[in-house]
Formats: C-alpha cells, sequence, structure tokens
C-alpha cells in the first residue's frame, strides 16, 4: 500500500510498517470503542458539548475574539501615534518660525546684514 495522502489530504495512519488510509467518512463515526470501555466519560463529554453557555461564566475568548480585542488595541495605539506625530509637526512649525523672528530681530539689533551661501555651479561629487 502506497504511502499517500487520502483524498480529502488526511496523512495515512501507520500499522505494522503499512500505511492505512482511514475509511471514506470515519471522521464522521462515532467512536463506539471509547463509548463501550467510558461510559461515563462519555456521557459527561455529551453533555458538556450539548450544554449552552452559561451566561455570565467566564470562558476563554476565542482566537476570533483574541484577534478583534488585538485590532481595536492596535487602532488606539494607531490613533494615539497620529495624534502624537501631527501635535511634534505643529510644534516644529511653531519653534522654526519663532526661531526665524529671533534672527530677523538679532540682525536688525546688531545692524549685520545676513550671508546668504551663494549655490555652487560646480557638480558636486561623492
Amino acid at each position: 500500500m502506497s504511502s499517500r495522502p487520502a483524498a480529502d489530504g488526511t496523512p495515512p495512519r501507520r500499522r505494522g510498517g503499512r500505511a492505512v488510509l482511514p475509511r471514506p467518512g470515519a471522521e464522521r463515526r462515532n467512536n463506539t470503542t471509547f463509548r463501550r470501555h467510558f461510559p461515563d466519560i462519555a456521557q459527561e463529554i455529551a453533555a458538556l458539548r450539548s450544554a449552552p453557555p452559561t451566561p455570565g461564566a467566564p470562558s476563554e475568548p476565542t482566537r476570533y475574539d483574541r484577534l478583534v480585542a488585538r485590532n481595536a488595541k492596535l487602532k488606539r495605539h494607531n490613533r494615539e501615534l497620529t495624534e502624537t506625530l501631527t501635535l511634534a509637526a505643529c510644534h516644529i512649525q511653531r519653534i522654526t518660525l519663532e526661531n526665524q523672528k529671533l534672527r530677523e530681530e538679532l540682525e536688525a539689533a546688531s545692524g549685520v546684514a545676513r550671508l546668504t551661501p551663494i549655490p555652487s555651479k560646480r557638480p558636486a561629487t561623492s
């Protein structure tokens, strides 16, 4: 027998060195051997599966719930960072304008004109 996966993609099981493919529909059948040997545990599992969750009982959050919560947290953090960046840009603009005004006042008070550099006509070398 080959060790190819079944048509549904499940890998083959090994029994005595031979690959054993699951029977079609086996994943949907009940495990009667387990039920026959452990009836009390089987009944307990069946009761837990069929019982609706009790309201107000702490339950483990699902993967989806964790992703939703993480996404909301990331959105809040992103919004806070965007607000901080906007505030920082406003402060930089204010400080730049204040610096320019102070330089102009200094030039006027000292009577010295500011020399602006003349752009070079030589190509830049690296």
